[in-house]
């Protein structure tokens, strides 16, 4: 008779708890559809008691398999399961996560935490990753250093560097912060870390923008050689050809944006007087675009830039190559030549090496 009353006050303490949390919808799903009832109790630090199914658990967990599996091998039935150190609430979302495999934005943005570690200590890979996702979509100042350590404990990489990066660009902010006062005072190891990894952004940064500062001007000198190319042989402006008048638009070129600043250039290097003993800033880097030009063109029996197959024969005659410095810089010019040449439309790429073979013989101005 005690017995019998003992099962009917399980019952009904299983049946308050079961129908009386909005977050045990799922397990009375299961229940009222015909399963058997809750033979489990998950205990939480407030008390509160969960009714749940062994047979569920131990089919998602691996971890709660074993602690379901350890009584019964020495001939006992655990009826409790403690989950400890979590809000109440936390367990809850967690428990209605391992029956119905979803989890409420609104739990993610209170329990995202707690569910990570719930989720790593009890291997629910899913949960796992579904909480990785989401504390990275919401990371703050005031959280980030709290997600940082969590993501370091539950082994979630993912989660780990996306915190360092949030770090990274906010750092003047986050110092100020209670969690990096506490690991200032508690983590040297954990603050070592991460300021090397500021450390070396900073630097991949730097690198990053003074890579794309070269881009920039090996982009502008292989637009140069280009323009130099669209003056000899076409005219332009105010500079062209000796056998061409040079256009009558007196505007600003539209085809190459450097076309205006190299005209000038090439004005100035025909009239200075400096430029024979080499006193002129302005005619040394008109003596360098013709060097480069005449050191990336392979057609210079036809080219129409000035002292183009000079410069080529002076190279051949003196028998000496130009230094490693020069040669690096032709290069990449010649990549960059390339690469903008691709971003062409391919009918305006197949047309101007066609122009450029039908122009042939001249290599003097007309100002």
């Amino acid at each position: 008779m005690e017995e019998n009353q003992h099962t009917t006050m399980s019952t009904t303490k299983f049946s308050d708890d079961l129908y009386g949390h909005p977050s045990f919808t799922a397990i009375a799903d299961e229940t009222s559809a015909g399963m058997r009832i809750p033979d489990v109790q998950i205990l939480t630090s407030g008390g509160l008691h969960i009714p749940a199914h062994t047979s569920i658990l131990a089919s998602v967990s691996p971890v709660l398999e074993n602690i379901i599996d350890r009584p019964r091998k020495h001939g006992r039935s655990e009826r409790v399961i403690p989950v400890l150190g979590v809000p109440c609430d936390a367990v809850a979302a967690f428990v209605r996560f391992l029956y119905s495999s979803r989890c409420t934005e609104e739990q993610m943005e209170k329990y995202g935490i707690h569910l990570l570690a719930l989720s790593h200590v009890f291997l629910v890979p899913q949960l796992k990753q579904r909480c990785t996702k989401g504390l990275a979509e919401r990371l703050t100042i005031e959280n980030v250093v709290d997600v940082l350590q969590l993501a370091r404990l539950c082994d979630a990489p993912d989660l780990y560097l996306k915190c360092l990066k949030f770090m990274s660009n906010h750092f003047k902010a986050v110092e100020k912060t209670e969690g990096w006062r506490f690991v200032q005072n508690h983590d040297p190891w954990l603050e070592l870390e991460i300021l090397q990894f500021i450390d070396e952004a900073e630097s991949r940064k730097k690198r990053t923008r003074k890579h794309r500062e070269e881009q920039n001007l090996y982009l502008q000198l292989s637009e140069a050689m280009e323009c130099l190319e669209h003056i000899c042989s076409e005219g332009c402006t105010s500079v062209g050809p000796y056998d061409m008048e040079p256009t009558k638009n007196r505007g600003p070129c539209s085809k190459f944006s450097t076309c205006q600043g190299l005209q000038l250039l090439i004005r100035h290097f025909a009239m200075c007087k400096k430029r024979v003993n080499g006193g002129c800033l302005r005619c040394k880097r008109m003596w360098q675009i013709l060097r480069l030009h005449s050191s990336i063109c392979d057609q210079p029996d036809h080219c129409r830039v000035p002292l183009c197959r000079q410069f080529k024969l002076k190279t051949q005659v003196e028998k000496k190559g130009d230094d490693a410095r020069w040669r690096l810089l032709v290069r990449k010019v010649v990549s960059a030549k390339a690469m903008s040449s691709l971003s062409l439309p391919k009918r305006k790429r197949e047309e101007e090496p066609r122009e450029r073979m039908d122009n042939h013989g001249i290599r003097t101005f007309r100002l």
